[in-house]
């Protein structure tokens, strides 16, 4: 485990089970299934199509991350966890012994890239920062970029891969303030451009605000832009993203 910032980690998962796993697009995420409390060992749930159980009909405790790369050469797989306090995954981090086994599944849909972008705002919290990372190393050079990042001191920034068109704005949330309300302030006040690409992805409530702004205020076409609700402000549920 490597801490990026005083908010971030970097947890690497490796097995030979990972030598077939396929990135996909990029954003892509996947589903760390968490051992139960009851029992330490692998335990796989099984899939219905609609949802994983156990089988004694309880369902696992799940969560949902964007990898931030995937080594072919290793067979190992970085997630960056958010350690807010009381998350499911920091909790299980703080006593699981190194080596110790876990459940992967994916990886999900990622964001297909338009080769011939010229305008591309990228919007996210903390949760979407390994996202938005992979999204920048994608995104054609010429285009340019418009990135605003949310978080809660100045500490958690951290550097972002380099991009040519890249405008990097870190909003600091004021503590009295709702998350994601900093974002949803600066996409109001963006300047967008006729052709621009959005995507975005952060606190679920601030992600309806976005959305709406982009699709009725802005007359935004939906292809135009994805907006996704990471996680909610108190909610615990068992598949969501930490």
């Amino acid at each position: 485990m490597t801490a990026l910032s005083p908010h971030l980690q970097r947890v690497t998962f490796g097995g030979a089970e990972l030598q077939s796993y396929e990135p996909g697009a990029p954003a892509a995420s996947v589903r760390l299934l968490l051992p139960r409390p009851d029992d330490p060992g692998l335990v796989i749930p099984t899939w219905t199509g609609n949802e994983f159980l156990h089988r004694d009909g309880s369902r696992p405790t799940i969560r949902t991350y964007t990898p931030r790369r995937f080594h072919p050469s290793s067979s190992e797989l970085d997630l960056d966890v958010v350690l807010h306090p009381g998350g499911a995954v920091p909790t299980w981090l703080a006593s699981a012994p190194a080596g110790v086994e876990v459940g992967i599944a994916g990886p999900g849909r990622g964001y297909e890239i338009d080769p011939h972008a010229a305008s591309v705002v990228l919007i996210g919290d903390e949760s979407a920062i390994p996202a938005i990372s992979q999204l920048l190393e994608h995104l054609p050079p010429t285009a340019e970029v418009a990135v605003r990042i949310e978080v809660v001191r100045p500490d958690a920034r951290h550097d972002l891969p380099s991009h040519p068109g890249a405008r990097v704005e870190w909003l600091i949330r004021p503590p009295s303030s709702s998350p994601g309300a900093t974002l949803v302030t600066a996409v109001e006040a963006l300047d967008l451009a006729p052709d621009a690409r959005v995507w975005a992805a952060g606190e679920a409530a601030s992600m309806q605000r976005i959305r709406r702004h982009l699709f009725d205020a802005r007359a935004l076409p939906r292809r135009a832009a994805v907006v996704r609700g990471y996680w909610k402000v108190g909610r615990s549920g068992e598949d969501e993203a930490d």
